[in-house]
């Protein structure tokens, strides 16, 4: 025989555990402070007259006060795990993992805790591997997309240039003018649609590396949003796989959107190293901040789930006129022997 966590037990040990249910435990603790009450009344060297003089009145007033509070006390300590378990079912989040309450308590609670922990594993088990089937099928369709731009409008709009440019060369005045206005015009919305094919994959994340892909991506953030960064990467990180630097580059990108479009700040941070066996990505602002929690909306809650997809923590600090700090924790992952 095996209990609830697949401990073998004896018969003996079952039977000297057999839990209480939560109405039996109430019921006996009401008892027991009604039965003190009614014996102290019983043997008590107090009597109650017709009319109830101001003395006996002040003694039953006062021993229903103390039933009341001895009662409330022992319910308080009998049902404080459930208060906890309560307090746990509406604060739990499932995209910071390892939330679980200590198993305490008599009767069916420990039950009902442990039941409520495997709940929560099971939970968080299927979330990654849900978030990480919906997360792996949007870079896919971003890579999709990145490339049918790349292969279709980008060729197109690179022949228009063309076409224009011996237009140009052929018109007279004022029509070279206007064709000549007609190609820059398509030649910035060519670099508008690279730029696009490169947030959507980053060619230079597969070919060059991580550091690489973010000096790109810093560059041109400072570049489109005038802002200051300063970069710090380490020269020796470790080795990283796909995933692992995908992920980094994903939450570096969101944290450098939401500095441009919510901090009102006019310096960014980046900086990438080594951390105890682990990389970490850290993200500081000096914008405004807030004293309050931060408001995660879509962009944190998908950082989040990313950072999960590889085992990684997300950590956000912000206070009033100090900034914002993002940092990602990625672990190393182990050498394949």
């Amino acid at each position: 025989m095996t209990d609830s966590e697949g401990v073998p037990v004896d018969a003996s040990q079952k039977e000297a555990y057999l839990p209480v249910s939560l109405f039996w435990r109430i019921f006996g603790l009401n008892s027991v402070v009604l039965g003190f009450a009614t014996a102290l009344l019983l043997w008590a060297p107090v009597t109650v007259s017709v009319p109830v003089l101001l003395t006996e009145a002040v003694i039953l007033v006062g021993g229903m006060g103390v039933m009341l509070v001895a009662n409330g006390a022992l319910l308080h300590w009998g049902l404080a795990p459930l208060d906890r378990l309560t307090k746990m079912m509406t604060t739990v989040d499932l995209l910071r993992p390892g939330q679980r309450l200590p198993v305490s308590g008599g009767g069916d609670v420990p039950e009902l805790i442990r039941t409520f922990n495997a709940m929560l594993d099971r939970l968080e088990h299927e979330r990654a591997t849900s978030s990480a089937r919906v997360l792996l099928a949007q870079e896919a369709e971003r890579r999709r997309i990145a490339q049918e731009l790349h292969d279709e409008v980008g060729q197109s709009m690179t022949a228009i240039l063309l076409v224009l440019g011996r237009a140009a060369d052929d018109a007279d005045e004022p029509m070279r003018a206007e064709l000549q206005q007609a190609q820059e015009i398509t030649r910035e919305s060519l670099d508008e649609v690279r730029r696009l094919v490169r947030r959507l994959r980053p060619g230079v994340l597969d070919d060059l590396g991580l550091i690489s892909a973010l000096s790109s991506l810093t560059h041109d953030f400072a570049t489109h949003t005038g802002l200051r960064v300063v970069r710090r990467f380490d020269s020796d990180l470790p080795t990283l796989d796909q995933e692992t630097e995908l992920v980094i580059y994903r939450v570096a990108q969101e944290s450098l959107t939401n500095a441009a479009r919510h901090a009102d700040a006019g310096r960014v941070e980046v900086s990438v190293g080594r951390a105890d066996g682990a990389v970490a990505l850290t993200i500081a602002d000096d914008g405004r901040g807030t004293a309050e929690a931060v408001c995660e909306g879509a962009g944190i809650r998908g950082m989040r789930e990313r950072a999960l997809l590889i085992g990684a923590t997300l950590d956000i600090t912000s206070a009033t006129g100090a900034g914002t700090r993002i940092r990602l924790t990625a672990p190393v992952p182990r050498k394949q022997p």
